[in-house]
């Protein structure tokens, strides 16, 4: 386990009750976070899921022990533990389904009721993957800013096999009605392009995703293909150079388009494709600046300034999932403030 990465914390409306848990389970790896009572990650920790219902519960029980050892604490201290999870995740009833990359498929998984059960009895709260990064983004913004009580206004867009956007509005989670807020992926943006999975014809996703890049630059040496674009691109290779600036522009246009319906201040860029860092940042920026010097409109709405990258320091989507168990444990509203 990696040793722990300590921040400042202010307060949050969601009440410091004491050390909450956050776990980020992916299909290959967990990723685990221990807020303190006052917000502050104090022990993360990495490592392997466990496949199958029973193998995610035992797993993620697994890993709250032993970030909590890490940390220093009993169990018994731990108030509140959240998880964020792929697939078909209905927070209410602290299910899962269809989330076939960890091996739970079929009939719903009671992950909260079941990992509670192992853990003693612990509370525990579950939601989507991006959502908890979108949570965790939030938390990570108002600490930085280093404003107490900051109600944030952010958009998680995560740039992965996909292409969505998890949305923390005045400081509290928007799912939407029906669950499909932030699913920008799939608005098309041409008419008489190619069909997307979801079966309409050029979806945003298919530009602006991790996939369209590989699309764009299939990789030669089997490394990501965003990482050999990028580097060809500083190289000064003319394809490069272009494929590159399309790409960007295609972010650009996820970024304008959140910007535009939601009006949020900050759109944080994660995923696979975000761990190009600042290339990747500085080639949407370049993108929304040089698209907005004909518009004064969009240069009014300083673009370019909104966007910035997941923190790298630490896991977002497990500190959101620990913001959930701090909610779980509170028994208040969601929300994406620094504690």
């Amino acid at each position: 386990m990696d040793d722990a990465t300590p921040l400042t914390a202010g307060r949050s409306a969601v009440p410091a009750v004491g050390p909450t848990v956050g776990l980020d389970i992916g299909g290959t790896k967990t990723l685990a976070v221990l807020l303190d009572a006052a917000g502050a990650t104090v022990a993360q920790a990495r490592l392997a899921t466990e496949r199958g219902p029973r193998g995610v519960v035992a797993g993620a029980a697994r890993a709250v022990r032993g970030v909590a050892r890490q940390a220093g604490i009993d169990l018994v201290d731990v108030v509140g533990v959240g998880v964020g999870m792929p697939g078909l995740v209905d927070p209410a009833a602290g299910t899962v389904r269809h989330a076939v990359n960890v091996g739970v498929d079929g009939s719903p998984l009671a992950l909260a009721e079941l990992l509670g059960d192992a853990l003693g009895g612990i509370p525990v709260g579950l939601e989507n993957d991006l959502n908890v990064a979108a949570l965790g983004a939030a938390h990570l913004e108002a600490t930085a800013a280093g404003v107490p009580g900051a109600r944030v206004d952010l958009a998680f867009l995560a740039l992965g096999t996909g292409l969505a956007a998890g949305l923390v509005l005045d400081g509290e989670l928007r799912r939407g009605f029906g669950g499909a807020a932030g699913e920008i992926g799939h608005v098309p943006v041409d008419p008489t392009g190619p069909v997307c999975p979801c079966g309409q014809r050029g979806c945003l996703e298919l530009y602006a995703s991790g996939t369209a890049v590989a699309r764009l630059w299939p990789s030669g040496s089997g490394r990501p293909a965003p990482v050999e674009l990028f580097e060809a691109a500083e190289r000064g290779v003319p394809a490069a150079v272009e494929a590159r600036d399309v790409y960007a522009s295609a972010v650009a246009a996820a970024v304008r388009m959140l910007v535009l319906t939601v009006d949020v201040q900050h759109v944080v860029l994660g995923g696979g494709v975000a761990q190009l860092g600042e290339p990747l940042l500085d080639a949407v920026r370049a993108a929304l600046a040089r698209e907005s010097r004909a518009s004064g409109f969009l240069s009014s709405l300083h673009l370019a300034d909104r966007v910035r990258l997941a923190p790298g320091r630490v896991p977002v989507g497990a500190v959101g999932a620990a913001v959930v168990g701090r909610s779980v444990a509170g028994r208040a509203p969601l929300n994406g403030m620094a504690s």
